[in-house]
C-alpha cells in the first residue's frame, strides 16, 4: 500500500502478501535515493529557479541505472509493493522504479514493434466527408486550436480499416503519448479482434496543459473518427483522458450522438488528493503544471465539470478502478473520484476491482497504471464490444479473469512498460514549461 494512500485493515491484509514476498527480492540491496538532498546544494543561486531545478531533477532521475531484472509478472508486483510502500512522495518513488527496472527507456527494447513514431503528433490524416469544424452541431463550444493540429494528433495505425471494423478511439492520461500508454496493449490487442478497430489520440504538450484545450483533442477526434469510418465510437480513456473526454460530451454535444460505448480506466472525474505528491508543498519552486492544478479535487475545472449534471453520465459508460491508485484517491467511500451517477438513464456501471476480484491477481495490487494490463478491465472492454455497454460481470468468466495478473494476451514485458510510463510521466511533467502555479480560467463557454 501506499504510504501516503489512506491505509485501512482491509488493506493490509490484502497487500501482506504482497510485501512479504517483496523482502526475498533483488531489489532489497537497492541504494535509497534522496534525491532532493543531492542535488539542490549544488544548485546555488538557480535553487530559486523553477527550469533549473527542474532540470537537475531530470538529471537526477535519468542517472539513476536499473540494479534488478524482472523475470515475472509476481517478482514484478512484489516490487512494485515494497516501492510503494517505502516512497512517499514522486521524486521518491521514480528513481526507485527505474533501479526496479521500471524504465521508460527500456520500452523500445523490450516490446516488441514499439516505436517512437507511435508517439507523432505530425500525423497526415485524411480530411473529414463532412465538416466537423469549427463545430460538428449547434450548440458545440468552440475550439481554440485550429482543425490542422487537432486531426494531426490523431494516430491511425496501419491496422486501422476506416469503416470495416468498429473504431476504438484510445485516449491517454496525463504526461503520457497514446503510443506509450496503449500501444502495445490495446493497441495491439484489440487489432486482431473482428468487432473493434484501434486508434489513438497523441495530445501535443502531453495533456499536461490546459485540461480545456485537451478536450477539444477528444471532442474533434470522436467527431472526425466517426466522420471517416461512417460508424459510432467507442472511447477507452486513462486517468486525465477521462476528464478530458466528458468535458468533451458536455461542451460538444455532437459527440455524444456519435459514441457508441464508453470505458473509463483509472478515471478521476472528482479529481484527486494526491496532487501534492506531485507538486510537492516541500519544493515550491518547482511549481506544476496547468492539467495537475486542474486535477485537484477542489479546483475550478473539476467544480465546473461536475456542475449541472456533468457529475452524470451522457453515453452509456463503465468505468473501472482501484481502491489502491496511488495517483487518484479517494476511488472508495462516499465519493470516489472514478463514479459516474446515472440521472440520464443512459446505462452506467463503476467497477471497483477489489470488489469484484477480492483477494485474486486481478484485485490484489492495481496500480494507476496497472489498470491498463489488469484482466477484469480489459475483459469488460472486451464484453463491452461484444454486447454493449455498459459492461456486465455476470457475463464474464469471473474465476478465470480474476485468477490473471495481466489481461489475456499481455506479458510480463506489458506489465513492466505500462508501470514504466509513470516515470515517464514524471520526467514530462518536469519537461514542462512554463512552470504553472495557478490553475488556468474557465474558458467563456463555461463560465
Amino acid at each position: 500500500m501506499p504510504s501516503f494512500v489512506r491505509k485501512s485493515p482491509w488493506t493490509y491484509h490484502l497487500l501482506h502478501i504482497l510485501f512479504t514476498a517483496a523482502i526475498s527480492t533483488a531489489l532489497a540491496t537497492e541504494e535509497r535515493r534522496d534525491l532532493l538532498g543531492s542535488i539542490l546544494p549544488g544548485l546555488g543561486s538557480d535553487a530559486t529557479n523553477a527550469v533549473a531545478v527542474a532540470n537537475a531533477l531530470i538529471n537526477g532521475i535519468e542517472a539513476t541505472v536499473p540494479l534488478t531484472t524482472l523475470t515475472s509478472p509476481e517478482q514484478a508486483l512484489s516490487t512494485l509493493a515494497r516501492i510503494f510502500n517505502t516512497t512517499t512522495n514522486f521524486l521518491d518513488t521514480i528513481p526507485a522504479l527505474i533501479a526496479a527496472s521500471f524504465d521508460p527507456r527500456d520500452i523500445e527494447k523490450i516490446v516488441e514493434g514499439f516505436s517512437p513514431a507511435l508517439n507523432s503528433f505530425n500525423n497526415r490524416n485524411p480530411a473529414p466527408p463532412k465538416t466537423i469544424y469549427p463545430i460538428a452541431a449547434p450548440g458545440d463550444a468552440p475550439y481554440t486550436v485550429s482543425e490542422a493540429a487537432l486531426r494531426s494528433a490523431i494516430y491511425i495505425p496501419s491496422t486501422f480499416t476506416y469503416g470495416a471494423k468498429p473504431p476504438v478511439l484510445l485516449f491517454p492520461g496525463t504526461g503520457i503519448p497514446g503510443g506509450s500508454m496503449f500501444s502495445y496493449n490495446y493497441g495491439t490487442q484489440l487489432a486482431k479482434l473482428p468487432n473493434a478497430d484501434p486508434l489513438w489520440v497523441n495530445v501535443p504538450g502531453i495533456s499536461l496543459g490546459d485540461a480545456q484545450v485537451t478536450a477539444e483533442y477528444a471532442a474533434y477526434a470522436i467527431n472526425y473518427i466517426a466522420a471517416i469510418t461512417r460508424r459510432n465510437v467507442t472511447v477507452v480513456s486513462h486517468s486525465q483522458g477521462s476528464l478530458n473526454v466528458q468535458w468533451a460530451l458536455k461542451y460538444w454535444p455532437s459527440t455524444r450522438s456519435v459514441i457508441t460505448d464508453y470505458v473509463a480506466l483509472s478515471p478521476d472525474f472528482h479529481g484527486t488528493v494526491l496532487t501534492i505528491l506531485i507538486c510537492p508543498a516541500s519544493l515550491p519552486i518547482l511549481g506544476c503544471t496547468p492539467a495537475i492544478l486542474q486535477q485537484k479535487v477542489d479546483s475550478e475545472f473539476v467544480q465546473t465539470l461536475l456542475a449541472n449534471g456533468g457529475d452524470s453520465a451522457y453515453v452509456r459508460t463503465t468505468t473501472v478502478r482501484s481502491a489502491i491508485d496511488m495517483v487518484v484517491q479517494p476511488q472508495t467511500g462516499v465519493e470516489p473520484s472514478g463514479v459516474l451517477k446515472d440521472a440520464r438513464n443512459v446505462g452506467v456501471k463503476n467497477y471497483l476491482v477489489q470488489t469484484e476480484c477480492p483477494i485474486a491477481p486481478a484485485g490484489l495490487l492495481v496500480t494507476h497504471q496497472g489498470i491498463i494490463y489488469n484482466s477484469l478491465a480489459y475483459d469488460l472492454v472486451l464484453d463491452v464490444l461484444d454486447n454493449g455497454g455498459p459492461g456486465e460481470v455476470s457475463r464474464l468468466d469471473l474465476g478465470k479473469t480474476c485468477s490473471r495478473i495481466v489481461a489475456q494476451g499481455q506479458t510480463l514485458e506489458d506489465l513492466v512498460a505500462a508501470e514504466a510510463t509513470l516515470v515517464l510521466f514524471y520526467l514530462n511533467f518536469l519537461k514542462y514549461e512554463p512552470r504553472a502555479f495557478v490553475e488556468p480560467p474557465i474558458m467563456s463557454y463555461a463560465a
